[in-house]
């Protein structure tokens, strides 16, 4: 198996506290779930080092940011320590694994959001910012506004201290090289432009990460990074930094996204899932499930989600063969999946 990156590691946090299920959410019940992006990735494609490295990498973001919870830290501080560590892999399509863009270079998103205030960050489009779920979370806090792109958001990046800057070729790695070129291959087949993706683009690995987290004092925060879509132009942003779409979080409720992002933002898929709840009074679960197995695939898109109540109920559904995943509940117990195991 292949080392971990130091910097990576560097993030990542352990911790073995619990705290009792029976306890009301108020009084110290905390819960954490993370993504690393759904897509079609066949258990045979992945070798036996390969998927050992996938479940470390979210074994350390999850044990990140419940450390974070476990010591009394607002969820916000965990969202944001989880996305972190999972932006530094190369694995996943956030931060140094971000895909590339039709021009070769790579344009990241992120959104944060705190529910019991409703304060969210988010920026698309930036091409130079190590961690954009700092940034978002920079622009939730420093900024009146909730969202900058392009070079609005680099000029933001400037005015903050604390914001590692890298150049844009720090990002590449050799899989999204590949997966470039491929795309491209694929594409001057077909003889046909590919705005949205086709089912061999799409639907393979669509590497998103996101987390949303419950800590002790009952509130919910959320967040998603990620670098889009592989072969993207004309400067697309997709559902993850748009406040409803990708990514939510309210006093109910938090979600995560990730997919095909063109059809999360058309249903608003995460603020859906919470509304559900929020006003019908459904469970979480059954919230979830209607969305992304049944609104988003009757449109023709997929991808997964993932959810968190304010009594640390943890949904999961995904629709497109895969979605890396990790939790932790309120009765201490976690786990880490791939597949639909």
């Amino acid at each position: 198996m292949r080392l971990l990156p130091l910097a990576l590691l560097a993030f990542a946090m352990t911790a073995n506290a619990q705290t009792p299920a029976a306890l009301p959410a108020s009084t110290g019940r905390t819960a954490l779930v993370i993504h690393g992006g759904a897509g079609f990735v066949p258990k045979e494609s992945l070798s036996a080092a390969d998927e050992k490295e996938y479940r470390a990498t979210l074994r350390l973001a999850l044990d990140a940011g419940n450390a974070v919870l476990q010591r009394g830290g607002p969820a916000i501080d965990a969202v944001e320590a989880s996305i972190r560590v999972l932006e530094e892999s190369p694995r996943f399509n956030a931060g140094k694994g971000a895909v590339f863009n039709a021009k070769g270079g790579h344009e990241l998103d992120a959104a944060i959001m705190e529910g019991h205030t409703l304060r969210a960050g988010a920026v698309a489009g930036v091409t130079t910012v190590r961690s954009p779920i700092k940034l978002a979370r920079a622009v939730m806090e420093h900024s009146p506004h909730v969202m900058l792109a392009g070079p609005g958001a680099e000029a933001f990046a400037d005015t903050q201290k604390d914001i590692e800057r890298v150049p844009n070729s720090w990002f590449d790695t050799p899989m999204r090289r590949r997966q470039l070129e491929e795309a491209q291959r694929k594409e001057a087949e077909q003889k046909a432009a590919v705005i949205e993706g086709d089912d061999g683009n799409v639907r393979r690995y669509l590497g998103t990460v996101g987390a949303v987290a419950l800590d002790k004092a009952g509130h919910i925060a959320a967040g998603t990074s990620t670098g889009g879509m592989t072969n993207k132009r004309w400067g697309r942003v997709g559902d993850s930094p748009i406040i409803g779409a990708g990514t939510w979080a309210d006093d109910r409720c938090g979600v995560s996204g990730t997919g095909w992002g063109e059809y999360y933002i058309r249903t608003n898929a995460a603020r859906d899932i919470c509304a559900r709840v929020e006003y019908r009074g459904d469970s979480l679960q059954a919230a979830a499930d209607e969305v992304i197995n049944r609104i988003i695939p009757a449109m023709g898109g997929d991808g997964g989600a993932i959810a968190l109540d304010r009594d640390g109920n943890i949904a999961m559904p995904f629709n497109s063969g895969s979605m890396f995943r990790a939790w932790i509940r309120p009765d201490g117990s976690s786990g880490v999946a791939i597949h639909e195991d």
